[in-house]
């Protein structure tokens, strides 16, 4: 409704029966009312209220909200799993289907905030007019053509016992994923113990593998030390291979605020990035020279005493090793020449860092998807150390993960150099475990290859490619790997594409399993072009003609629970 003054009609020239423009105006004028009749209007309506409150109250009905036509409304508590920062959001279900969203103004982590992946997380759950896959497929003659459950799991499991059979345990192998629960990332890591093989592996391998053991080699275990709302208590933090504003959008809530109470941020990148658009300093190094970087911020801090030296009293050992080498090497003039960056800036990092404690250093794959990402992580705690942040609110090593559950696989899931819980692969790890899991323990040894291979590290997933297509005498095992699947994983983060299509063609089986058919899919699916075949004929191997390729369809983990 308009409120506008009263008058005779339109415009004059607006009046043209022609005129797209003036038609929609008269017919929209013709509904609009001056101030008169609006009052008018109301005081009828008031009259009619006042006139209502005055009938007996057998001739008013009880309010009474309609009956619910749609169905059962519920409402349910999830997590968002699109990056490791685990926004809580409140999922609003009608007859088991997700129709909207909530974020949580109560959850510490993300304080009812989404980032724009977070706000289509439902999407993922939503079948019809979507790319999720639907049902099994098989691969024949090129194509994807839909087959019955009953058909996929006969194939596939005949197939694998086939293999078992022919070529033992270790020629399958197995990569699961970080986006699987803790209690999937567990089953899975049974269920191939179980099989008799430690060739298994997930994508913590080509994102946090550095951290893992760069952390865990430091202070004795590979993880965050802090967490996202903790940094409010920051003074200062030194952000690293870390453009958390892009990839971990919600976390930066948390830094903006400590700004406001006074947080120093500094970004060390060689790109200018949008987390580094909030900086009060912006640091632009050379690609891959972190550690002459956090090194030279190490010299200042021991060079003008700031290093804190109860701290490294009671609880470091080795500190004397690191400023022996920090002072006679990586003096200003070579930290610049290495990393590009004038003493000026070097020495105010350590300045800010050293003078604002609690001070926090944030970092995720810039550091870590390097041939050095160890040492860069080690670099990065050690400087932590040096300061006295670790073990302290508002200090730490603040290690944002890519996927929301990096950790959690890497604790219990399918790794192929421990059973769950970091318990290894030694004897007595398997025969806890095999309590653990009420079976035999010499049943469980009889399903391995040998007791050699039940306690040797498995092929991780960068290196499946080489089980695959290298002379057989150059593996660690006795057979080449001839069955994978890929449970939850998609190959296109990793390098060595060409060799890893070629060694797909050389698989006697390819299973996925997968909400959307993935990058993997598609590579099994194309042809080998020349130069792919040079790669199957400089290995000695020939595309299996009867290679077998399924695709299979998977939950999200917003449909499961765990």
């Amino acid at each position: 409704m308009m409120l506008t003054r009263k008058s005779a009609g339109a415009p004059a020239h607006l009046s043209s029966g022609n005129s797209r423009l003036s038609r929609s105006l008269s017919g929209m004028l013709a509904k609009t009312i001056d101030r008169r009749a609006f009052l008018k209007r109301s005081g009828v309506a008031v009259g009619a209220g006042a006139f209502a409150t005055q009938l007996p109250f057998n001739m008013i009905g009880k309010a009474e909200a309609a009956d619910d036509k749609a169905g059962k409304i519920e409402v349910k508590r999830t997590v968002c799993t699109h990056c490791s920062v685990g926004c809580a959001i409140d999922a609003v279900v009608q007859n088991g289907v997700w129709v909207r969203q909530e974020p949580v103004f109560d959850s510490p982590l993300n304080l009812g905030a989404h980032c724009a992946k977070g706000a289509s997380i439902r999407e993922h759950g939503m079948a019809e007019h979507s790319h999720r896959l639907k049902y099994p497929m098989k691969l024949v003659s090129g194509k994807y053509q839909r087959i019955s459950w009953d058909t996929a799991i006969n194939e596939i499991g005949d197939k694998v016992l086939a293999l078992r059979k022919e070529s033992g345990p270790d020629s399958l192998y197995f990569v699961g994923s970080s986006k699987h629960s803790n209690e999937q990332s567990y089953m899975l890591c049974k269920w191939v113990r179980l099989f008799g093989t430690n060739n298994t592996d997930h994508q913590a391998r080509i994102c946090h593998s550095t951290t893992v053991s760069g952390v865990a080699n430091t202070w004795g275990y590979g993880a965050m030390t802090n967490s996202y709302n903790d940094m409010h208590n920051s003074k200062a933090a030194l952000y690293i291979g870390s453009n958390a504003a892009e990839a971990h959008p919600v976390s930066m809530l948390h830094s903006l605020h400590a700004k406001e109470t006074g947080c120093k941020i500094m970004v060390a990148d060689p790109r200018f990035t949008r987390t580094a658009a909030k900086a009060d300093q912006y640091i632009r190094i050379r690609s891959g020279t972190d550690i002459a970087f956090l090194f030279g911020v190490l010299h200042h801090v021991f060079k003008n005493g700031w290093e804190d030296k109860k701290y490294i009293h009671d609880r470091v050992y080795g500190m004397d090793k690191v400023k022996e080498e920090v002072m006679k090497v990586w003096v200003p003039s070579e930290v610049e020449r290495v990393t590009g960056v004038p003493e000026a800036e070097v020495y105010k990092v350590a300045e800010t860092m050293a003078k604002n404690r609690p001070s926090t250093i944030v970092w995720c794959m810039g550091q870590t998807q390097h041939t050095i990402g160890n040492a860069m992580v080690r670099a990065s705690c050690i400087l932590q150390l040096a300061l006295g942040n670790i073990g302290v609110a508002g200090g730490g090593a603040n290690i944002f993960r890519g996927h929301d559950n990096v950790q959690g696989a890497t604790d219990l899931g399918p790794n192929p150099d421990s059973l769950p819980a970091y318990y290894g692969l030694a004897p007595g790890a398997y025969a806890h475990w095999a309590r653990v899991w009420n079976v035999d323990l010499k049943w469980l040894q009889d399903q391995f290859a040998s007791p050699a291979m039940m306690t040797k590290a498995g092929i991780t997933v960068s290196r499946w490619i080489d089980g695959v297509l290298e002379k057989n005498e150059n593996i660690d095992q006795d057979p080449n790997i001839r069955g994978l699947f890929f449970w939850g994983h998609a190959p296109n983060s990793q390098t060595r594409g060409l060799e890893m299509q070629a060694a797909m063609h050389a698989l006697d089986l390819l299973v996925v399993i997968d909400p959307y058919p993935s990058a993997t899919a598609a590579m099994a699916a194309m042809p080998l072009d020349e130069q792919g075949m040079k790669v199957l004929k400089d290995a000695g191997k020939q595309p299996k003609a009867d290679r077998a390729v399924y695709l299979l369809p998977a939950a999200t983990q917003l449909e499961t629970s765990g």
